[in-house]
Order: structure tokens, then C-alpha cells, then sequence
């Protein structure tokens, strides 16, 4: 199968202005909607992942769930379910972050990984890489190692895959929107 950004790009709808002045949200809602598009994206990430040697997909809420588990599923994973605080029961480990609107807390499930362990981490897109860095944090925590973080859209003018990689964790995109 092959990989077709315009079909991917197309299904992707910008928002300029929200959740607040100046950012622009770019909602994959369509591409989910799209059969063909949302098969193309899943399966260019399960070809890139097929012989990673990963043990854990680490999927971010909420639309990060979506993409995470079709890619757990098709490579017989796991999957780790980071999500913003206060949603998850029993014992948690949480981690606190910025965004250019707000603050943040994501937790995961203690035990969900460990001693052993490589997960990629996955969402819908790196903008600051707040998200993918607190996750890593999480996980690293619980003494797994994050290969790589994995979305399908990056907004490299936001920077976060600079500073995700400044941390030592390698990403993978599909696609770019420039601007913010």
C-alpha cells in the first residue's frame, strides 16, 4: 500500500483561533471518518513499527487512543493508556506539564510497563512536545525505555520535536503544518 500525504492531508481540518487567539487546531476527526485515509495512516506506522522490537504502545488522550490501539492491535502489543489526571483507578504515577494554554497532568497505571520494556509513544500530533515528554517521564519512571514518539502530525513551528529530541527521544510524523 502506498502512502499518500495529499489523501492524509486532505482529510485534516484546520481550526484557526481555537482553543484560544493565535493557535490553530488542526482535527483529525475527518481523517478517522475517512476508511481509506485512517487505514493508510495506521498502516504506514505498523510497517515503520513491524520490526522495531517495541513491547508497549504508550497512546496519549484522547485522540492519541484511537491510532494507538489500531497500530497495539496490529502488532500484538499492548497498550499503555496515558491519560489526563484524576481518570484513572488504583495506584497512579503522574506528571505535570505546560501548554500554550494551560497546564496539564497526565498519569498512567503503575505496572502498566517495566524493567525491560520499549514503548513508543503515540498521539495524534507533537505541537510543544509537552504531552510526549511528560509521558516518557511516566514511563521511564516505571524503569521502561521510550524508543521513539509517534504522531501523525507534526507542528514543527511550535517546536517539539526539537525539544523531544534535546531529551534524547527520536519522532516520527507523517505529515507537517507549518504554523502555529
Amino acid at each position: 500500500m502506498r502512502f499518500d500525504q495529499i489523501t492524509l492531508k486532505n482529510r485534516i481540518k484546520s481550526y484557526p483561533d481555537w482553543p484560544v487567539t493565535g493557535i490553530t487546531f488542526r482535527d483529525l476527526t475527518p481523517l478517522f471518518n475517512d476508511n481509506r485515509a485512517l487505514h493508510l495512516c495506521a498502516h504506514a506506522f505498523v510497517e515503520r513499527y513491524l520490526e522495531a522490537n517495541i513491547t508497549h504502545v504508550a497512546a496519549l488522550e484522547a485522540r492519541g487512543f484511537i491510532l494507538g490501539s489500531i497500530i497495539a492491535y496490529q502488532l500484538n502489543l499492548p497498550i499503555i493508556l496515558v491519560r489526563k489526571g484524576g481518570k484513572l483507578p488504583g495506584a497512579v504515577a503522574s506528571e505535570d506539564f505546560s501548554l500554550p494554554h494551560g497546564k496539564r497532568r497526565l498519569e498512567l497505571q503503575k505496572g502498566s510497563c517495566g524493567d525491560g520494556d520499549r514503548v513508543l509513544i503515540f498521539d495524534d500530533l507533537i505541537a510543544t512536545g509537552g504531552s510526549a515528554l511528560a509521558a516518557s517521564t511516566l514511563i521511564q519512571s516505571q524503569g521502561a525505555r521510550v524508543v521513539e514518539a509517534a504522531a501523525v502530525v507534526d507542528l514543527p513551528d511550535m517546536g517539539g520535536v526539537e525539544v523531544l529530541g534535546e531529551a534524547g527521544i527520536p519522532t516520527f510524523t507523517l505529515l507537517a503544518y507549518e504554523g502555529s
